[in-house]
């Protein structure tokens, strides 16, 4: 087997934040504001845990900022991790001010770049390396800088991976133009009488406040779960192990919450269909199913 080529190329200290804080509360009187207030009231539980999740992926950042562990498959994970986490919490500032249909697309995002991290660690870091090797140079043709595109997609990962699939496959739907997927995210009280449709609307529903906090909660673990095992990678203490143990136990018991919103896929006939549980816009108001 040919050996990829050795970059030259080093990789320089990479700045991080050193807490995450959840949104603060929007300044201007709204619908946005109301959507922030009811969301923190009602979702607090899912808010301080996702909070916890974002800091405990610092931790293990802060871990591995030393210069010896400064190689080239650390910036390979890296910079994906760094896109996961800024997809969560633009996600989370966005499902606290009711801009739902914004998320879906951004969930789906962090869904592959978590899935890339797993595939590069495990089996095709190679892939990264020639391509570090053979970019960063200037282009005579068109008189620019090659940067190289380097495309990659795990979706082997995202296949195999049950707690990924379970969120990329419905965000994936809900993020698409489909005439339903639309409808729904817009005009959720939509029935065969009317259409009842909104225009940029951030009126606070609680159904897609939990659907998106209970993603990026799935997602927050799943990030985690990948950076605890990338062995030789990054400096995982027994400490950082214990927390993501406690905070993947957490997640689950939130997750399993039988009167939460949740979107389960099920199969009709040759199709994939999505039904989506517990449906409601305010917390007092009966659940119903909806089915995409």
């Amino acid at each position: 087997m040919t050996e990829p080529p050795t970059p030259l190329i080093r990789v320089s200290s990479i700045p991080f934040p050193d807490a995450y804080q959840l949104p603060a509360k929007p300044s201007s009187p709204g619908p946005s504001q109301d959507a922030y207030r009811q969301t923190t009231f009602v979702l607090g539980k899912d808010l301080n845990l996702f909070e916890e999740g974002m800091n405990l992926q610092l931790k293990i950042v802060q871990d591995a900022a030393h210069s010896r562990f400064r190689k080239h498959p650390y910036a390979a994970l890296m910079g994906l991790w760094s896109r996961t986490f800024s997809a969560l919490s633009d996600s989370c500032t966005l499902a606290m001010t009711g801009s739902y249909g914004s998320c879906a697309p951004l969930v789906r995002s962090a869904c592959e770049f978590v899935a890339a991290q797993h595939g590069l660690y495990s089996a095709e870091m190679e892939l990264f390396i020639e391509w570090l090797a053979s970019n960063f140079m200037p282009s005579e043709k068109y008189k620019a800088f090659e940067f190289g595109l380097g495309r990659y997609f795990s979706g082997e990962t995202l296949a195999d991976d049950e707690k990924l699939r379970r969120v990329y496959r419905p965000a994936s739907e809900l993020g698409r133009p489909s005439f339903g997927a639309t409808t729904l995210l817009i005009g959720p009280e939509s029935n065969n009488r009317r259409l009842a449709l909104s225009f940029a609307d951030s009126s606070f529903h609680i159904g897609w406040a939990e659907l998106t906090l209970g993603w990026l909660l799935a997602l927050c673990e799943r990030q985690l779960a990948v950076a605890v095992h990338a062995k030789g990678i990054f400096p995982i203490h027994d400490d950082a192990h214990a927390a993501y143990r406690a905070f993947a136990e957490k997640t689950g018991q939130a997750l399993s919450r039988s009167d939460r919103c949740y979107v389960e896929e099920i199969e009709e006939g040759q199709y994939k269909r999505y039904l989506a549980h517990n449906v409601r816009r305010a917390a007092g108001a009966a659940p119903k199913k909806i089915l995409l």
